[in-house]
């Protein structure tokens, strides 16, 4: 029979009317049963993130830092139980999953961290004449109630970098993690309220997408965090009226390599930052531009790489790349596939589906108005391009609608520092894929890709606003 996971709203585990059935995107075996929260369960997980507030707000730094220290400690006991969970609702290599653990525990390392240097200024006021002796103290506060809407693709990590600030800064939160994959987050719950965390201050409510955007009716929910798709996301921004808002969003990640890279590490970055978790990732390398005087070296070499690597069960200890969320991914990824093929693209590896397992595609003379160039792919597939200019190459990467990441293979710091000034993105990887991100860095992008920062100190400050203190000494 499979487990049972009941919602957390105010420190209690609840059922509800809607069972909701989660099953394994490889061979769509139950995994567990938990629950749908309507309006009633929604409302209460408001009125009792709300009633936290003041606790929370109050709570000194030191106890901040010792709750959430008690956290890792949690991940880190129930590491393989959270990675298999991982690896069976959301089809992610156990070896990834595995790895998803040991950062969600870094994230929640590094906000115990935060919690005890939150610190503000104190700046002069008698800069003109009739302000002498003044003087101001800044300071941030928390804004209140958060709501965080999560993805599928990182259930652990990504619900832990809108948690883990929230604890950090004293901010309640309400969790609507993906309906896909919402079993992981609920054993993050669990661990959070044996570390000792206040009733109320971290509630997880799986529900529609559609009873979670009604919330943003409610004047109590003070922030909204949101990372998914585009088109959810900026018509959350619309009903958010003056509520604070960040959003991320997707992306159709660029990689430069020059001819004074070293291949053998670009080629086996880029297999890595392309094919992790089948694609589905919103920093996943989609666009390969190559210097054409090294293009055919660098060809050969990383379709060998992708031709071996290693696709099927995520249980599987030896498996790299396992199945796509749903058949509708898989479909439509075989559908792009095939458009890109009419119009004239040559496919180098991979290129047909089994079910929901996707091989890693390579494709090569594409034009920039295919939906493999231009869209966000979030699948297993990589467009390969010679360029002959460095700048020709800052434009091609800058060709889109997105600007998250975007990578630079070259030793060259003054190409660095162009393309650091140049491109249109949130941020800039030298000498790697812009699928690198580690847990403290500030994380957000710009134009179709959202705004505002995760990346624990930047969310904290998100969710926090200034305050100023004016004192009149005289």
């Amino acid at each position: 029979m499979a487990k049972e996971y009941r919602i957390l709203i105010g420190g209690e585990w609840k059922a509800c009317d809607r069972r909701l059935e989660v099953r394994s995107p490889f061979d769509d075996s139950i995994v567990g049963v938990t629950y749908l929260a309507g309006p009633g369960e929604l409302a209460e997980a408001v009125e009792k993130a709300h009633s936290a507030f003041g606790e929370l707000r109050a709570l000194p730094s030191y106890r901040k830092a010792e709750i959430i220290g008690r956290v890792v400690a949690g991940l880190g006991k129930r590491e393989e139980e959270l990675a298999r969970t991982m690896a069976l609702e959301a089809g992610k290599p156990i070896v990834d999953a595995r790895g998803e653990v040991r950062r969600a525990m870094n994230t929640f390392r590094i906000a115990s961290e935060e919690a005890r240097r939150q610190v503000g200024e104190v700046i002069p006021l008698d800069v003109s004449a009739g302000a002498e002796k003044r003087v101001g103290i800044v300071r941030r506060f928390p804004v209140g109630v958060v709501l965080g809407i999560t993805p599928f693709n990182f259930p652990l990590n990504l619900v832990a970098h809108k948690v883990a600030p929230a604890m950090a800064c004293g901010c309640p939160i309400i969790v609507k993690p993906a309906s896909k994959t919402p079993l992981t987050a609920l054993l993050l719950g669990e661990i959070i309220t044996g570390a000792g965390w206040p009733a109320g201050g971290v509630n997880i409510v799986p529900s529609s997408g559609a009873d979670a955007e009604r919330l943003l009716e409610d004047e109590r929910i003070r922030k909204l965090t949101f990372t998914g798709s585009p088109e959810v996301g900026w018509r959350l921004k619309e009903r958010s009226g003056p509520r604070r808002v960040t959003l991320e969003l997707g992306g159709n990640a660029g990689v430069i390599v020059h001819d004074d890279a070293d291949l053998d590490f670009a080629v086996k970055r880029c297999t890595t930052g392309a094919f992790s978790y089948a694609g589905q990732v919103c920093i996943s390398v989609q666009r390969i531009y190559v210097q054409r005087s090294v293009f055919d070296a660098f060809r050969d070499r990383f379709v060998e790489s992708v031709r071996a690597l290693r696709l099927g069960d995520p249980l599987d200890e030896a498996t790299q790349v396992g199945p796509m969320i749903d058949e509708v991914s898989a479909a439509r990824t075989e559908e792009w596939v095939r458009e890109a093929a009419a119009g004239g693209a040559k496919i180098l590896a991979g290129g047909r589906r089994r079910g929901r397992l996707f091989e890693p595609t390579v494709l090569t003379s594409t034009s920039p108005g295919m939906k493999v160039c231009s869209k966000e792919a979030f699948a297993p597939i990589v467009v390969l391009e010679p360029y002959d200019d460095f700048n020709e190459a800052l434009g091609k990467v800058d060709d889109s609608a997105y600007g998250l990441q975007a990578g630079i293979f070259t030793r060259d710091v003054k190409k660095i520092f162009h393309a650091f000034e140049r491109l249109e993105v949130g941020g800039v990887v030298a000498g790697d894929v812009p699928a690198f991100r580690v847990d403290n860095m500030p994380y957000g992008g710009v134009k179709m890709s959202g705004f505002g920062r995760e990346g624990v100190r930047y969310a904290i400050e998100e969710m926090t606003e200034l305050r100023l203190l004016a004192l009149n000494l005289a």
